[in-house]
């Protein structure tokens, strides 16, 4: 599927970081304020580019993108807050989690592997997203952490290989441009990935005749 849509899915990606780094280079130049509110924009930009890509891959399933790229990142916005939410709480609850012998956060990683896709398909809110996306992952808890395990090391490599081959570039290109580049390569192959370790286990699922397709 990623080799399949990869325009349309890095498109969405590279347009929503190039627009992105624009915008904070452009605030830093106003001085600590802009730098503040640039680390605002970036934050932002996460979290919509997290509920577009995963409602690009929704999309794509049927072996065709129906929506543009603007109508994918419109119909995105609406989720913009509750996929906020979750981050945020799943990510101060996963840093504390590593803080504790490292085990916590681990099994927290799991279990809410597919809290967004969860608020993106199903319309759930951010709280419930964390119940439901528990609900799915039980009895397959391995299977998604070696998933997620093989993604991690998949995206480390590809960092390392960017990293060598912007090395030669001044170090104000080479940040620019190993964001833009290595998150619009990783973060469709990434949502892609969840999004349907999504399905796999709403599949699995007695009774479940599947998931919303707005």
């Amino acid at each position: 599927m990623y080799r399949a849509h990869a325009l349309h899915l890095l498109a969405i990606a590279f347009v929503i970081y190039l627009i992105t780094a624009v915008v904070v280079s452009l605030l830093a130049l106003i001085g600590d304020v802009g730098s503040i509110l640039g680390a605002i924009v970036e934050l932002v930009s996460v979290f919509l580019l997290q509920a577009a890509l995963i409602k690009a891959v929704q999309d794509v399933r049927d072996g065709r993108a129906d929506l543009s790229l603007s109508e994918t990142v419109s119909a995105a916005v609406p989720y913009l807050v509750p996929v906020a939410i979750a981050s945020i709480i799943a990510g101060i609850a996963i840093a504390i989690g590593f803080a504790l012998i490292i085990v916590p956060g681990l099994i927290l990683i799991t279990i809410w592997a597919v809290i967004i896709p969860v608020i993106v398909i199903e319309r759930s809110g951010p709280l419930a997203a964390f119940g439901r996306s528990q609900r799915l992952v039980r009895g397959h808890g391995w299977h998604v952490f070696g998933t997620l395990v093989l993604v991690f090391l998949i995206m480390i490599v590809v960092n390392i290989v960017l990293g060598v081959i912007f090395a030669v570039l001044p170090l104000l290109w080479r940040n620019g441009l190993s964001t833009v580049i290595s998150g619009t390569l990783i973060a469709p192959y990434l949502a892609l990935v969840v999004t349907l370790i999504y399905y796999r286990l709403t599949g699995a699922q007695p009774g479940w005749t599947g998931a919303p397709n707005g």
